[in-house]
C-alpha cells in the first residue's frame, strides 16, 4: 500500500536544510501545490520532531532520509515515519522496519551494491547519485538485471528530466535541490518553489 502510494507520487521531495523552519515552510508551501509523500532527512535540527509535527497530518506520507543506524531508524518510525531511506547499504535497518510495517529503502548504484540492498533487506533500491552517474541511461541498465526491483534515482535530478527517469525504468524518483533550494526558502521565493513543483505534477 505505501509502496503504491510512493509510485503514483511520482516525485518524492528530499527535505534537506539547515534550519528546522525552512524544512517545515518547504512542506507547506510544497504540500499547497499539490505534493503529499516527503522525505525528512535526518541533517536537519530535531528531524524526529519534525516528522511528528507532519505525520499527524492524515493527508500526507512522511518517510526519514538519510538514516545513520536502527535506533534513529526506531525514534523516526516511532515519531510517524513511514519510510526510511538511507543512501548506503545497511542491513541493521531492516528489522526496525519490519516490526513497523515501513518501507525500508537502501542506496546503491552499481549491480553488486543492488544485490547487497536487496539481501539487506531493501523493498526499494535507492540509486545515489543518479544523475552523475549517468542519469536514466544508468537506471536503464540496471532494470535490465534487476527487472523486477524497484528503483528510485535521487541526487542531480531536476523536474525537466523526471519523465526520463520514469521512462528508463524508475519506479519513483526523489528531488531535493529543485523542490527544496533553501536560498529560495529564506528569502520567501513561495513562487519558485511552487513552479517546480507545478511543473513535476504536470
Amino acid at each position: 500500500m505505501m509502496l503504491d502510494a510512493l509510485r503514483t507520487a511520482r516525485v518524492v521531495p528530499v527535505v534537506r536544510t539547515r534550519l528546522a523552519r525552512h524544512a517545515a515552510t518547504a512542506v507547506h508551501w510544497l504540500r499547497e501545490a499539490g505534493l503529499r509523500v516527503f522525505e525528512i532527512t535526518m541533517t536537519i535540527p530535531d528531524a524526529p520532531a519534525l516528522i511528528r509535527e507532519l505525520a499527524g497530518q492524515k493527508d500526507l506520507l512522511i518517510g526519514a532520509g538519510t538514516v545513520p543506524d536502527a535506533a534513529t531508524a526506531d525514534a523516526c518510525l516511532r515519531a510517524g515515519a513511514r519510510f526510511i531511506v538511507a543512501p548506503w547499504v545497511d542491513a541493521a535497518l531492516a528489522a526496525p522496519c519490519r516490526e513497523a510495517g515501513a518501507v525500508l529503502m537502501l542506496g546503491a548504484l552499481t549491480p553488486t551494491e543492488v544485490r547487497a540492498a536487496l539481501q539487506a533487506g531493501a523493498d526499494v533500491v535507492k540509486v545515489f547519485p543518479a544523475a552523475s552517474a549517468g542519469g536514466p541511461a544508468h537506471i536503464k541498465a540496471l532494470r535490465s538485471v534487476f527487472p523486477g526491483v524497484i528503483f528510485c534515482p535521487t541526487g542531480g535530478i531536476e523536474p525537466g528530466s523526471v519523465a526520463a527517469y520514469l521512462a528508463a525504468g524508475a519506479a519513483f524518483v526523489g528531488m531535493g535541490g529543485a523542490l527544496v533550494d533553501e536560498a529560495r526558502i529564506a528569502a520567501g521565493d513561495r513562487a519558485a518553489i511552487e513552479a517546480a513543483a507545478r511543473q513535476i505534477l504536470a
